[in-house]
């Protein structure tokens, strides 16, 4: 049996970033259903958290997974699960992309701290502001 340990932290936003998920409550019931429906499908979620208008999410790969598929499942669910349920007052859409970067096991809880306090995080910051700056620490070339 093959042991691997990759840890993936991947951010995704809404559709043209609207703030959907505009209160508490809300997003941790979305957050608590992408959790046990990744379960379901045997994707570990380590962690995960997010604001109005965004995800964060530390997953821990499985042998046979990778990252399009893990997203495609994640994103395309909990959207219908979302808007079958009438969670939005309108009709709800993740954007396309979404960012996705290893993390090695040595930084994992600051990753995870990171991800817990997006509330306070976002009082101070907005996620385009957020997404620009990891744009440019890590030297990435900037698609949208």
């Amino acid at each position: 049996m093959p042991f691997i340990k990759i840890y993936i932290h991947f951010v995704w936003s809404t559709k043209n970033r609207f703030p959907y998920l505009d209160s508490i409550e809300l997003r941790e019931k979305v957050w608590k259903h992408i959790s046990e429906n990744a379960k379901e499908k045997g994707i570990f979620i380590d962690f995960i958290n997010g604001y109005t208008d965004h995800c964060h999410c530390l997953v821990s790969l499985g042998v046979d997974q990778n990252i399009q598929k893990i997203m495609q499942l994640i994103k395309g669910e909990s959207s219908y699960w979302i808007n079958k349920n009438k969670l939005t007052k309108t009709k709800f859409e993740w954007q396309d992309d979404y960012f996705a970067i290893s993390v090695s096991e040595s930084v994992v809880n600051k990753v995870r701290d990171y991800i817990k306090n997006q509330e306070s995080h976002h009082k101070k910051k907005t996620f385009q502001e957020e997404y620009d700056e990891i744009i440019s620490k890590f030297g990435f070339q900037k698609t949208t």
